[in-house]
């Protein structure tokens, strides 16, 4: 008898494990089509349904935002990147590798690039660190050289 429950724990033990495993997957697999799906609309310019996919509130470490950590509205996201595609008509990322970090970071290395209002074209490496919490973007923490 002690030895069919020893046998009945370690099975319970072994499958609950493998659970987990199994779910751990398919939480890296599902946050990695979440970023594929950002960039996708980026680079359409569809920024209603990019912002939806950011907690009501996120937060933001850009550059472009000044050097401290800020919370920004999904109205907000849309304002900022209306703004920076009028700026850049032909904005897009192209994104170099996707790195899954845990089950609630993804780091992706890309690259930016569009026709600034003078006609130069520009090329810009960048990396951010997504924070995903129960499947959507909770902060946003972005890295580039903004002194060129």
């Amino acid at each position: 008898m002690k030895n069919l429950v020893l046998a009945l724990f370690a099975l319970v033990v072994m499958v609950s494990c493998s659970d987990k495993k199994t779910d751990r997957k398919e939480t890296l697999h599902q946050n990695e089509k979440l970023i594929q799906q950002y960039f996708d609309y980026f680079n359409k310019h569809d920024w209603v349904k990019l912002s939806e996919m950011y907690t009501e509130t996120a937060e933001f470490r850009d550059p472009s935002l000044g050097p401290e950590v800020v919370k920004q509205s999904r109205y907000q996201i849309i304002k900022k990147y209306t703004e920076l595609a009028q700026l850049f008509p032909d904005l897009k990322d192209s994104v170099s590798t996707i790195y899954l970090a845990g089950e609630h970071h993804v780091v992706v290395e890309f690259t930016s690039s569009g026709t600034a209002p003078d006609k130069s074209r520009f090329l810009l490496p960048i990396c951010t660190i997504f924070t995903i919490e129960n499947g959507m973007i909770s902060k946003d923490f972005t890295y580039y050289d903004n002194f060129e």
